[in-house]
């Protein structure tokens, strides 16, 4: 589709996050498995939950702009959501692991944040307040999500898969 205006740049965007989200859909419920730790399984499963709302919100926003709701290829997500699979195929050691799904769930958090704060602001300019107001709604729980990953993260995970480590060296070095 050939971008001739703002309207046009618009709704590009919107098909790349409605792609977006139905590809996190897909990758969700794998990290959720591959998690160890409880908390961040749940904190995947919890935002799946999350995400199916997204969905139907952006459905609701192509319908108030008198669209088909359809994605464009992403490319960008794409690469986000293979390397974490990658990672979860190559790393074994468990908070490792752990650690390693917080770092490429926040990398798509920080996707998503990047993508509902543009359409946001575009959707302010051209006047469709209802649909900023929408994907705003959107953009809060992504921020929330990513808050709650770092939380995660540096409360336990991250400090946890750190000691490990020690812990195999100190072996490692007793057993010299």
């Amino acid at each position: 589709m050939p971008i001739g205006n703002m309207n046009d740049l618009f709704l590009h965007q919107l098909k790349d996050i409605y792609f977006a989200e139905n590809q996190i859909l897909k990758a969700l419920p794998k990290m959720s498995e591959k998690a160890t730790s409880p908390d961040l399984s749940d904190a995947f499963d919890a935002h799946l939950e999350e995400t199916r709302i997204h969905v139907d919100r952006l459905k609701q926003v192509f319908e108030i702009i008198g669209e088909k709701p359809q994605g464009d290829e992403c490319p960008a997500i794409e690469g986000i959501i293979e390397e974490a699979e990658e990672l979860m195929e190559e790393i074994e050691h468990e908070n490792t692991l752990d650690a390693a799904l917080i770092a490429a769930a926040q990398a798509v958090e920080h996707y998503e944040i990047t993508r509902y704060g543009t359409l946001v602001s575009w959707a302010g300019e051209l006047g469709l307040d209802d649909v900023a107001d929408i994907l705003a709604e959107t953009l809060e729980e992504e921020h929330a999500a990513d808050l709650k990953l770092t939380d995660l993260g540096e409360s336990r995970i991250n400090a946890a898969s750190v000691d490990d480590e020690g812990e195999d060296e100190d072996d490692d070095t007793r057993a010299a």
